[in-house]
């Protein structure tokens, strides 16, 4: 009896063993096959709403500034005062606030060309005081120069001694030869340029800083150019600078600073560099201030830049028109008042993410 059970019990064992290795062998998926998802299906009806989401959270931010008929500054303005319209169409204000201590990203674009000569120590002590001024602990701020390159000089940093530094060490660059050496790059590096000498690359420099520098930052962004708005030799136009700028959310200050007497000198047509700068300064949410060689004028100028960036306001919307098709649109702010001046960026790309 005890002999006939011992093959029973072991083909018993060997039966479980067998469906122990099927089961096994079912749950395991194999390597080339797609993933299982464990998670119940759901209606088509509940997809929808989830991209509607997505496209709704597309905030588009504004930061602005408003003064009154006597150009002093409004600081008081509340949402039910304002309005905005994209491409003609209203919009809802989400959020609405005054913004006086927000962190600031903050470029200074310092042209380094031949005709800054007798300038650029203006530039750098009025330019040192003004960083001591408005850069704070949880600021960010670098300095660039350009030429016939873009060079950054110091790179994102809340160490005013640093900038300051920087600016002091800059220098004029005439960049005598055929342009076929390299020359310094936004990174640092060198950049080998061919062609034609180059002069004054202000437009590329906008454009690279926008798009290297800013385009990943978030928050208030704001370049300041000192300049005297030529160019010579830049492979950006004007249009694709402030588009540049535009798509990075980044108001641009120009200071305009020239000294005249050098064009009369050392150029055939004269100067002529403040209407591109108009265009460049007002389509950003910025404005152009001109100095000319005058030192106290430079140092008023910081100063009213200062007080605007510290008192601007905050209003974001979800668009209407929920295409992400990298289209241009155009934004109107008004707000409540007599004779009230309303300095903000002229419009958005729709390219998908917040702006």
């Amino acid at each position: 009896m005890r002999s006939s059970r011992r093959p029973t019990a072991f083909l018993a064992l060997l039966l479980a063993a067998c469906s122990i290795s099927a089961m096994q062998a079912q749950s395991a998926p194999s390597p080339d096959a797609p993933p299982v998802s464990n998670v119940p299906d759901t209606p088509d009806e509940t997809a929808a709403p989830a991209t509607t989401l997505r496209v709704n959270v597309n905030l588009v931010s504004l930061f602005f500034t408003v003064r009154d008929k006597h150009n002093g500054l409004i600081p008081t303005l509340a949402k039910s005062d304002c309005s905005i319209l994209e491409d003609k169409h209203p919009e809802t204000i989400k959020n609405f606030s005054a913004e006086s201590d927000l962190p600031l990203t903050l470029g200074i674009l310092v042209d380094t060309s031949g005709s800054q000569q007798n300038v650029l120590p203006l530039e750098q002590q009025a330019g040192g005081e003004f960083l001591r001024d408005v850069v704070r602990a949880k600021d960010q701020a670098f300095l660039v120069s350009f030429d016939v390159g873009v060079n950054l000089e110091q790179d994102f940093t809340n160490n005013v001694s640093a900038l300051t530094r920087a600016l002091d060490k800059t220098e004029i660059n005439t960049g005598a030869g055929s342009g076929q050496v390299g020359v310094p790059g936004i990174g640092q590096g060198p950049v080998p340029t061919q062609g034609a000498p180059k002069g004054t690359l202000l437009y590329d420099a906008v454009a690279q800083v926008s798009s290297q520098k800013l385009g990943t930052e978030t928050g208030r962004k704001a370049l300041i150019l000192l300049t005297d708005g030529e160019d010579m030799g830049s492979e950006t136009k004007p249009a694709q600078a402030i588009e540049a700028a535009q798509k990075a959310n980044a108001i641009i200050y120009v200071i305009l600073i020239a000294d005249r007497p050098f064009y009369g000198m050392h150029t055939t047509f004269g100067y002529s560099g403040d209407a591109q700068m108009q265009k460049l300064s007002s389509e950003t949410g910025g404005r152009v201030i001109n100095v000319g060689n005058n030192g106290k004028k430079l140092e008023d100028a910081f100063a009213q830049i200062e007080e605007e960036l510290r008192t601007q306001y905050l209003a974001t919307y979800t668009p209407t028109n929920t295409k992400l098709d990298g289209s241009f649109r155009k934004v109107d702010i008004s707000c409540k008042g007599d004779g009230l001046k309303i300095q903000a960026r002229k419009g958005y790309y729709a390219i998908g993410e917040a702006q």
